[in-house]
């Protein structure tokens, strides 16, 4: 008889969150959820690329994940659907396509070579991955730090985006890395530890643009999106090599202030 109460309450609730006769939900507070499932199935789809040696096909499919990772949070504020369950549906996507994918893909593209130390080099990098976001979650709800706005240790799409800097400079055809595993797993575990450092690095809500440079900002972006379609690989390349000198000038200045 016990049961029957919790079973009656628990059928009130399901009926309120899918919208049975006495709540119905808005199909727009559903968008963010389908946007990060379209990033999740980029990340799955590029892990399939790679077994297929279609490294570009691959890379570019975690680019698209890495964009969709900023349109979801964007939309959930926007629409005012923002949930728990979005929030770790959102964390255990990162972990998929920023953590396992693109350690998996520098395995198979450089690192099988030598399989014991690469794959030891690439469980540094899915480890601290799932560190941060495990960090990221229990901290989601602490107090903004102090100062401009800025993240602690890199963020995971942002991760991954270095952790594919080989690719892209193999890609590009600038310096074959392949060549290079020992230096490229170095390199791979050098990323996941700067992604559970304390190193602060740079957040997009603390970039504020004057009003009579927008125009300025807007061309760069333009030269940035035409260049990407006609050498996305070098360009992604150059923009890694940017973040890495903002990240090294970044923790150059606050040396003395983080722990």
């Amino acid at each position: 008889m016990s049961d029957e109460p919790q079973n009656e309450c628990e059928d009130a609730t399901l009926g309120d969150e899918i919208g049975g006769d006495r709540v119905s939900m808005p199909i727009l507070s559903l968008l963010p959820n389908l946007v990060t499932l379209i990033g999740l199935s980029a990340g799955l789809t590029s892990i399939r690329y790679v077994l297929q040696e279609n490294y570009q096909v691959a890379a570019a499919l975690l680019v698209v994940a890495a964009l969709i990772d900023g349109l979801d949070g964007l939309l959930a504020r926007k629409l005012n659907a923002a949930s728990h369950f979005g929030a770790e549906l959102d964390s255990l996507s990162d972990f998929l396509c920023f953590g396992v994918a693109p350690g998996i893909f520098i395995y198979h593209f450089t690192l099988h070579s030598v399989p014991g130390l690469g794959w030891v080099f690439v469980l540094v990098y899915a480890l601290s991955a799932c560190l941060r976001l495990a960090r990221f979650n229990v901290s989601r709800n602490a107090p903004a730090p102090q100062g401009k706005a800025h993240f602690v240790g890199v963020p995971a799409p942002a991760g991954a985006m270095l952790a594919l800097f080989p690719v892209f400079l193999a890609l590009a055809g600038w310096f074959e890395t392949r060549e290079w595993p020992i230096l490229v797993a170095i390199y791979l575990g050098g990323v996941g530890v700067l992604m559970i450092s304390r190193v602060p690095t740079p957040s997009p809500k603390a970039i504020n643009v004057p009003r009579n440079r927008a125009i300025w900002v807007l061309m760069g972006v333009a030269v940035v999106v035409g260049a990407l379609a006609t050498r996305p690989w070098a360009v992604l390349a150059l923009l890694c090599v940017i973040y890495l000198a903002v990240l090294l000038r970044q923790a150059w200045a606050r040396r003395g202030t983080w722990r």
